[in-house]
């Protein structure tokens, strides 16, 4: 598979547990020696028991994914929800230590990115949880209140460095370079990029009928893996992929099942919701596209990252005609999806 310019070397050799000890060390984050890896493809995670008797969880970023202003915003966004009393995970204040040489570098105010031995990594407080059971009503609610609760923080401003979704523009994009870069199978590849190109008029049309958006900073990548529960109620984490774009983004992923069962898990989100924050009921219409390019874009993160050891692992399928015709499959049904009526709550 081709990759970008950025993808084309193994991106976390070197990075071993006595690296990411002393990477934390170098920024006043003592190990006590035990370290986990946690299930991560984009970063490398790792949860880190230190000898204060805290235990953090380490982010590792992948080069060439995002600035340092575009992490930035990520941390302001999760600091200021803290102090809205959101519970989100909200990244720790680093301190450089001055004995080292070179002493790490660090970024922010308050400093929450590190740059040192060629690594940028940030550190969190270790969060429990458990998955939030969507099949009941209250936890539903609950959830719709809670992300009201932080759309309502999102609104007080955009991004200015991380990317908008509002449109088929980087989908496209995607497209166009998955059809070049050769490596596809030939047999799959006139059909999907056909049925790619059909369902991305589908986006720009919903986009177009629903007009002007209202667009503020979300946590993106809202599902159930993400939303841990404890006795006090849920918590977000990993807001790596934060963006502006409109609320239903951010509500769309926790539902699932027949279509039914999806509008009664949507009626129980928007119950808890319009209790903070007024949702616009004519984004429910965005739903389906905003699916679509979630199907499309997630190809194309494999096919970006496939020089990563982790990829072919993971995904062993991807470069055989069976995976392409499925992701064919997929698409013809969502551009039948976009022309059903929305979901109603």
């Amino acid at each position: 598979m081709t990759t970008t310019p950025a993808a084309t070397t193994r991106p976390y050799e070197g990075l071993t547990p006595h690296v990411v000890l002393d990477a934390l060390d170098a920024t006043g984050l003592r190990g006590d020696g035990r370290i986990l890896q946690l299930n991560s493809y984009e970063n490398r995670v790792f949860q880190v028991a230190l000898e204060d008797g805290r235990s953090v969880v380490a982010k590792f970023y992948r080069d060439g994914r995002w600035s340092d202003a575009q992490i930035g915003e990520e941390h302001s966004f999760a600091l200021e929800l803290a102090q809205a009393e959101v519970p989100a995970v909200a990244p720790l204040t680093l301190v450089a230590d001055a004995s080292i040489d070179p002493a790490p570098r660090l970024v922010g105010e308050p400093p929450t990115l590190a740059l040192w031995q060629g690594w940028r990594y940030s550190a969190s407080p270790r969060c429990g949880g458990r998955s939030p059971e969507l099949e009941d009503t209250q936890t539903l609610e609950w959830l719709g209140r809670f992300l009201a609760r932080l759309h309502l923080v999102g609104q007080r401003r955009p991004f200015v460095h991380r990317v908008s979704l509002d449109g088929s523009a980087a989908a496209r994009a995607s497209v166009d370079w998955l059809s070049e870069a050769g490596d596809m199978p030939p047999s799959a590849i006139d059909q999907w990029r056909d049925a790619a190109h059909r369902a991305l008029d589908g986006v720009d049309q919903a986009f177009k009928t629903h007009g002007q958006l209202t667009l503020l900073r979300l946590h993106g990548d809202c599902h159930v893996g993400n939303v841990l529960w404890t006795p006090a109620g849920p918590h977000f984490v990993d807001l790596d992929d934060a963006v502006n774009g409109p609320a239903v983004q951010d509500l769309w992923m926790l539902l699932g099942g027949e279509r039914h069962e999806m509008q009664a898990q949507l009626g129980a989100l928007l119950d808890g919701y319009d209790t903070m924050r007024d949702f616009d009921r004519r984004e429910l219409a965005l739903i389906e596209p905003l699916r679509t390019l979630r199907i499309i874009q997630h190809s194309a993160w494999i096919a970006r990252r496939w020089a990563d050891p982790a990829f072919p692992i993971a995904f062993p399928s991807f470069e055989s005609p069976s995976y392409w015709a499925q992701q064919t499959t997929l698409l013809r049904e969502q551009i039948e999806a976009m022309k059903a009526d929305p979901l109603v709550a």
